[in-house]
């Protein structure tokens, strides 16, 4: 995949991008057709910050890069994002919970000054109940949020770092309190 200097200086600032202690990121093989130029990035939660612990939520964070700005995009960048993690049981029955779900997302790239546009995406619980010799288990409820957008501002960064606030909210964890820094996590 051939990488061009626009590129490249994203991916430097996504590669120093600070995120919250609780968030654990890796490299991984980004997908190879559906843009010149792509980045992607799995992540965890886990709050005691041990990376032999499990996590509560995982996701995937994908940067596209395509100069001939492809229409559906309205831009030459694309975000493709999921986030998962187990919620209380109660959620599963809440009609507004994909509307509240998909306000976590847009709070979070709000609460960074980001500019995007072409969101579109899904929310998604699933509720899990077990019945014969599984019948002692408790009910579980998985949210999924899947997201795409269009970053109009170049900081790639910080819609990384919007997406780990994301990753962060699904996951239960209260906001960080005014003026206290993430310090950079990674594997």
């Amino acid at each position: 995949m051939r990488e061009d200097s626009t590129f490249a200086e994203a991916l430097t600032s996504v590669r120093a991008a600070v995120l919250r202690p609780e968030v654990l990121i890796e490299e991984v093989p980004a997908p190879t057709r559906l843009a010149p130029s792509a980045l992607a990035l799995s992540g965890e939660v886990i709050p005691s910050r041990n990376a032999d612990d499990e996590p509560i939520a995982t996701g995937r964070f994908v940067v596209l890069h395509d100069p001939a700005e492809p229409e559906p995009w309205e831009g030459q960048w694309r975000v493709v994002t999921y986030a998962k993690a187990t919620v209380e049981p109660e959620v599963g029955h809440d009609p507004f919970v994909g509307t509240v779900g998909w306000s976590w997302l847009t709070d979070a790239l709000e609460a960074r000054g980001l500019e995007w546009a072409a969101t579109a995406g899904t929310v998604t619980c699933v509720l899990s109940e077990s019945f014969g010799a599984l019948a002692e288990r408790e009910p579980t409820v998985e949210m999924e949020i899947r997201a795409s957008w269009t970053p109009l501002d170049g900081r790639i960064d910080a819609h990384l770092q919007a997406w780990g606030d994301l990753l962060c909210t699904i996951a239960g964890l209260p906001p960080l309190p005014e003026g206290v820094v993430a310090l950079p996590q990674r594997r």
